[in-house]
């Protein structure tokens, strides 16, 4: 079976996203012939012909909070899967932020490419939702976005769970349990309470989650000058558990990480 995580951008902050020393395109969860894009910031269109993926092919459109790192292609990203609505398919899941706003948040989906979806699914803490074989929880995040998600994926072969931009809560670090475990990481070190994990706060998530891979992405600039590998190491010291950081393009077969047991 087609199993593939490919990172369409690993960028973080303001600076590192308009410098483009990283893209910010999100990236592709891939099982079977089912293509969910997570998260369709700048660049998605671009990174995705870079990479060699056909958003075409995308079943569905996973968004975890209402800021321009992580929906500003929505709309674009729905017109490339439903040929601007000619073919109209897809399902879109998001938080509710990004679908109706808040005082502070204008909504990024427009009535128009909603329209051109078979479904558009807001979902809440807890709450469950599938795209054909994949079954998808909404799990709590602390972040400025009062409605921003995690989700945790589980297809037939492996699970993945995306941490978004959240802040640490001890609390949620149990939902995490799942073969593949990617974290938005934009601080190194330690002590940063901005809504944003730091590389210890990290470590404490691994280590109480028990991935068989973490994968720290979304970085910042000072994470890119003290070097991503560096800090993926130091998680995997302290956590005991493999970790890696991802790079624009990145490639990963989470089928090699699955223990083959359902995750609840």
């Amino acid at each position: 079976m087609r199993a593939n995580i490919v990172f369409l951008g690993t960028g973080g902050d303001a600076h590192v996203v308009g410098q483009q020393l990283r893209s910010c395109g999100g990236l592709l969860i891939t099982s079977g012939d089912t293509q969910i894009h997570v998260d369709p910031g700048p660049g998605s269109l671009i990174m995705a012909k870079a990479c060699n993926q056909n958003l075409r092919l995308n079943t569905g459109i996973l968004v975890t909070h209402n800021h321009l790192k992580h929906c500003n292609d929505v709309n674009q990203v729905i017109e490339a899967m439903t040929h601007a609505g000619l073919d109209k398919n897809g399902v879109l899941i998001s938080n509710k932020t990004l679908v109706e706003g808040t005082e502070d948040l204008a909504p990024y989906l427009t009535d128009f490419h909603r329209s051109c979806l078979e479904r558009s699914i807001i979902l809440e803490p807890s709450r469950k939702a599938g795209i054909n074989e994949i079954d998808i929880q909404a799990i709590a995040a602390r972040h400025s976005d009062p409605n921003a998600l995690s989700y945790k994926l589980i297809a037939p072969n492996f699970s993945v769970c995306i941490t978004g931009d959240t802040g640490l809560d001890e609390d949620l670090a149990r939902f995490y349990n799942a073969d593949v475990l990617i974290l938005n990481v934009q601080h190194p070190g330690e002590n940063h309470h901005d809504g944003h994990l730091c590389t210890e706060e990290a470590a404490q998530i691994v280590k109480a989650a028990k991935p068989k891979l973490a994968i720290i992405t979304h970085f910042g600039t000072k994470m890119l000058n003290t070097d991503p590998g560096f800090e993926a190491k130091v998680i995997q010291q302290r956590s005991r558990i493999k970790t890696i950081a991802a790079a624009d393009g990145l490639m990963v077969n989470p089928i090699s990480f699955s223990t083959g047991k359902p995750i609840i």
